[in-house]
């Protein structure tokens, strides 16, 4: 299996999307589950690497995420929706502090 972030760099249309997403919450379902297993410290992100780990949190997250590049135009993005720019707008929902 790609690892999420791959697949995040593959994607270009709905197939591809749905296919991030499918595996963006198999990644998610695995995080609850090493977090079960053994928690994470309490400052961090959790066992599986999610920063934002309640959807509150999450899509403060990836909003601040898109404020803040506008929507990924400053890392590279291009300019207007794409699939892409929605698949990694979830993405930091995950990882960006």
């Amino acid at each position: 299996m790609a690892e999420l972030h791959e697949l995040l760099n593959d994607v270009t249309d709905q197939a591809s999307f749905l296919k991030f997403v499918s595996a963006f919450a198999a990644d998610r379902r695995a995080a609850v589950e090493k977090e079960r297993l053994q928690s994470a410290p309490p400052l961090g992100p959790d066992a599986g690497g999610w920063e934002n780990d309640r959807i509150d949190t999450f899509l403060h997250a990836a909003l601040r995420w898109a404020e803040d590049s506008n929507m990924g135009q400053s890392q590279g993005l291009p300019a207007g929706p794409s699939w892409r720019a929605f698949a990694v707008f979830l993405y930091c929902g995950k990882i960006y502090e």
